[in-house]
C-alpha cells in the first residue's frame, strides 16, 4: 500500500465510515476494524451515543497532530466506559491523516481521546493504536485552530460539531422492503 492509500478497499463500507463535521466542513474517516477492532468499536459506540458532539480539540500541535475526545477539554478525561487494551500493528503507519488513540503511559489506557496526524510520525508506529484514516476532508482538518508551545494547549479551541457513522445517515430507501 502507498502512503496515499493505506486503507484496504474492502473496508470502504458505510458501517466503517465515520463522518466528522467541523466548522469548515466534513471529514470522512475510514475505520480500520481489520487492525483495531476494539478501538473501532469504541469509536463507533461513543459516536452513536453522541459523546463526541461538541467536544473540543484541546491539544493541537502544528506539524504534528490535532487531539480531541476529552469531555473535560483538558486532556485528562475520558468516557464512562473502561479503557481499551492496545492494538498495535505493523500493517499500517502513522501518516498524514492517520487517526490514532491517545493514551496515558500505560499502553492499555486508551478510552475516548484520539488524534489526527497533520504529518507522518513514524516514532508513533507500534506505540499507539491506529483506528482510522482520513479519506476526504484533510483540508478541513488542516484548518483546526492550533495551540501554543510544546504542549499544544488551545485557547478557545475548535469543536467537533457532530460525528456519525455513514450507515446511520444512509437513506431508508437503501434498506428496501424486508
Amino acid at each position: 500500500m502507498t502512503e496515499e492509500t493505506q486503507t484496504p478497499a474492502a473496508e470502504t463500507d458505510a458501517e466503517n465510515t465515520l463522518l466528522m463535521e467541523l466548522k469548515d466542513g466534513t471529514v470522512t474517516i475510514q475505520l480500520r476494524p481489520d487492525i483495531a477492532p476494539l478501538h473501532v468499536e469504541r469509536i463507533k459506540t461513543l459516536t452513536r451515543q453522541g459523546f463526541y458532539n461538541g467536544i473540543v480539540f484541546h491539544r493541537v500541535i502544528e506539524g504534528f497532530m490535532a487531539q480531541g475526545g476529552d469531555p473535560t477539554g483538558t486532556g485528562t478525561g475520558g468516557s464512562e466506559l473502561g479503557n481499551v487494551p492496545a492494538e498495535f500493528t505493523n500493517k499500517a503507519k502513522f501518516l498524514r491523516g492517520t487517526c490514532g488513540m491517545a493514551r496515558a503511559q500505560s499502553p492499555d489506557s486508551a478510552n475516548s481521546q484520539f488524534f489526527i496526524m497533520f504529518q507522518p510520525g513514524s516514532f508513533l508506529d507500534g506505540q499507539y493504536t491506529i483506528w482510522g484514516q482520513v479519506t476526504a476532508g484533510m483540508d478541513v482538518v488542516d484548518k483546526i485552530k492550533r495551540g501554543a508551545g510544546q504542549s499544544g494547549q488551545v485557547q478557545n479551541p475548535d469543536r467537533i460539531i457532530g460525528m456519525r457513522i455513514a450507515a446511520d445517515a444512509a437513506p431508508a430507501a437503501d434498506s428496501a422492503a424486508s
